[in-house]
Formats: C-alpha cells, sequence, structure tokens
C-alpha cells in the first residue's frame, strides 16, 4: 500500500499529539515528523520528502498561511485551527481540507479521505522495450515475418534466397542475395561467399575454410576469405 509521509506543523504539544496518533491509526498515512513553527518546518521540507502537511494557522514567528505562501512546490496541506474566519483564505491556496479544533478521529478521516493516493502501477517508472527488428517477405503470395535475431543464414538460390531460421523454417522469397543485405541492413549479417550470407551472432565454428552455423558447414569464398578473417578473428577478442 502507498503511504504519505506527514508533517505536523503545530506549537500546542496536546494538539500534535492528538494528531501523530490519529495519523499512527490510519494505514494510509505514514507519521514523518512534527515541528513547532514554520520556521523549523522549512528546514524539515529541505531534507525530508513530504506528502501531507498537518497545518495550524496560529503559529509563532510565522503564520502558517504566509508559511504556506513561500513554498513553490507544496504538498497536499490540511489546515488546522480554532478559528473559522481564515477557511475561504485557505481554500484559495488549494488546500485539502480545514479541520477546525478540537475535532475527532471521524472528521480527521474525512480530510483524510480528500487527499490524493498516487497509484503505484502509474507512478511506477515504464521501461520501454527496445524494438525487435523484423521483416516481412512474400513467399507463395503470402507474407511471413521474420525476426532479424532468428535468422541463422541466408542462402542464393539465383533470382531467390533461401532464409534459414532458429525455428526451423525456410523461408524462400525472391531476392538476390546483394539486395537482400542491403533490404535487412543488419550488422550481424556478414557475407562469406557469394551465395551464403551468415548470421555473426550464430557462428559455432571457424576455420580458413569455412564457418558451421547450427550444424551447418558453410564455405568461406576465396574473394571474401581476408575480409572474412579480419570479421572473425574480431569476434574472437
Amino acid at each position: 500500500m502507498t503511504q504519505l509521509k506527514c508533517l505536523i506543523v503545530e506549537d500546542e504539544p496536546l494538539a500534535a499529539e492528538g494528531l501523530e496518533a490519529f495519523i499512527r491509526q490510519t494505514p494510509v498515512l505514514e507519521f514523518a515528523g512534527a515541528c513547532v513553527d514554520a520556521l523549523a518546518a522549512l528546514e524539515f521540507l529541505k531534507n525530508n520528502p513530504v506528502d501531507v502537511l498537518f497545518l495550524d494557522i496560529h503559529l509563532p514567528k510565522l503564520k502558517g498561511l504566509d508559511f504556506l505562501k513561500t513554498l513553490k512546490n507544496p504538498p497536499q496541506v490540511i489546515l488546522t485551527t480554532a478559528y473559522h474566519q481564515y477557511a475561504l483564505e485557505g481554500y484559495e491556496l488549494n488546500v485539502v481540507d480545514y479541520l477546525l479544533k478540537p475535532f475527532g478521529f471521524p472528521r480527521f478521516l474525512a480530510a483524510v479521505d480528500k487527499l490524493r493516493v498516487p497509484d503505484p502501477a502509474q507512478s511506477a517508472p515504464v521501461t520501454s522495450q527496445p524494438l525487435r527488428p523484423f521483416h516481412f517477405f512474400n513467399e507463395n503470395k503470402r507474407q511471413v515475418r521474420v525476426f532479424n535475431d532468428e535468422i541463422l543464414y541466408v542462402e542464393s538460390l539465383k533470382e531467390y534466397v533461401k532464409i534459414h531460421t532458429t525455428a526451423g523454417d525456410a523461408i524462400v522469397t525472391r531476392f538476390q542475395l546483394g539486395e537482400f543485405e542491403d533490404h535487412l541492413k543488419d550488422g550481424n549479417l556478414l557475407r562469406i561467399h557469394r551465395s551464403f550470407l551468415v548470421a555473426k551472432d550464430k557462428i559455432k565454428a571457424f576455420s580458413a575454410m569455412e564457418v558451421e552455423v547450427n550444424g551447418k558447414k558453410l564455405p568461406i569464398g576465396g574473394s571474401y576469405r581476408v575480409e572474412v578473417e579480419k570479421v572473425l578473428q574480431k569476434l574472437t577478442r
């Protein structure tokens, strides 16, 4: 349960004790502290997060409403006072409620019921998930979605390519291998042969002549060997 941290600003000890007792009996509230005047409250607020102020109006040194006017981002405020004539001014300062002393626990709860309690689900930070890249490819007059990270290797079939995936599927679609490489713009794909693209993160083993992907040994073409060797060596570092 979300609890609201409460600060009491009250110069009468008995009134402050009574408020503290009410706060401690209310599950949605948490007692944070008590100050005998507004200047002490200002110091408290500098270092302590507070959700609710129970604020007396007639305070020494600085009156409660004057203190409230000094706060740039005040917490929710419930005024506590024996003087009803300040109610209008209090509401003009957007106080939540105005408790006339003496008040009992039922009236206290009625005021608390007006407080805004944040919803934990709404206040929790939302972490956006990165988009998982994918492409749709035309196969037999239907569009098939292929996630980039599921591609094992791509095989050229002249005017077509065959996309081998971790799901065990092989999608045949109309592309030349170079066009396919440009279409995906995926830095994980490595051209090792005029007939093969392989996913670098799916390479299980390699030699000067071939790479192994998912148990399949694929040849490294002579014209690609130098560049492929550079890339593969980087993978081992």
